[in-house]
């Protein structure tokens, strides 16, 4: 199954000026990109709208919006193309859901081998105590 693709008219871009040295340029420009993302207003998938907001994220708000601000290139397509990709990566990772785990016994040479080296500790441990003298 292929993750959904994010609708460029669902997201809201807004240019800002970059932060950080740049010289000239940087003081002039609005390069940055801010990008801005309703999860729950969205037309994704309810199961992965679910995930979205569960992921421990500081980029998603408790209104259930996501914030992203690229900067790193110099020109204003560049970054938004770059938050674009950043929130699609968001939402491929949370695309399958998580495997869920299968609770299964150790095998009977696994616990034995987990007796022997509990056998083997204590007895390191008992030859350093201290030899009683007579």
């Amino acid at each position: 199954m292929r993750p959904p693709r994010i609708d460029e008219r669902e997201v809201e871009f807004t240019a800002v000026r970059a932060q950080g040295a740049g010289g000239q340029n940087v003081n002039k420009v609005s390069n940055a990109a801010h990008l801005r993302f309703d999860i729950r207003a969205s037309s994704l998938p309810d199961d992965i709208k679910a995930r979205l907001l569960a992921l421990p994220d500081h980029r998603i708000t408790e209104d259930g919006i996501v914030v992203i601000k690229a900067q790193d290139h110099r020109s204003l397509p560049r970054n938004r193309a770059e938050a674009l990709a950043r929130l699609q990566a968001m939402v491929d990772a949370v695309a399958l859901p998580p495997v869920q785990r299968k609770a299964t016994q150790p095998t009977f040479a696994a616990q034995q081998r987990r007796l022997q080296a509990k056998a083997r500790r204590a007895q390191v441990k008992a030859l350093r105590s201290a030899v009683p003298r007579d």
